[in-house]
């Protein structure tokens, strides 16, 4: 935490912070105790720091977690994952915004991870010959050298 800039006063003020809009000190400590709580804390630390000061970030808080109770529904086993998305959510977007409703996605990252070839050229290049396929996935022959010797 110190390495992100987060004392360890802060870290509590920002645990209370949370459970004053979660309601719960059994899911406060779930949330604190996953691997993404120091950088959520970070990331509170430093919209207190800013412009909002804390006030913004217990308005963000309020919003994401006391006024949306979207994370509390669905699996138990999953409680945590879906406390850190809505934290997430709560501090990334901004106040007043419309929340996304699903993951964002690159496409120049979908297209640089894409296994197939494109449907036509690329501008100024030819059209592969044959499709794209991963090199763990493509056939290979003996090994050089492999098998019996003569």
């Amino acid at each position: 935490m110190e390495q992100l800039d987060v004392t360890v006063a802060a870290n509590s003020r920002l645990v209370n912070m949370v459970k004053d809009y979660v309601g719960s000190e059994r899911e406060t400590a779930l949330l604190a105790a996953t691997r993404a709580w120091p950088l959520l804390a970070a990331r509170m630390a430093g919209v207190a720091r800013g412009p909002e000061g804390e006030q913004g970030l217990r308005a963000r808080l309020k919003a994401g977690l006391g006024d949306d109770p979207a994370w509390e529904q669905g699996p138990p086993g999953e409680l945590a994952v879906r406390m850190v998305g809505a934290t997430l959510r709560a501090l990334t977007v901004p106040p007043g915004a419309p929340v996304p409703d699903g993951p964002r996605v690159s496409a120049t990252a979908a297209r640089s991870r894409s296994t197939t070839a494109p449907a036509g050229a690329a501008p100024g290049r030819a059209a592969p010959a044959e499709a794209a396929v991963p090199a763990h996935r493509q056939a290979a022959g003996p090994a050089k050298g492999s098998g019996p010797r003569r």
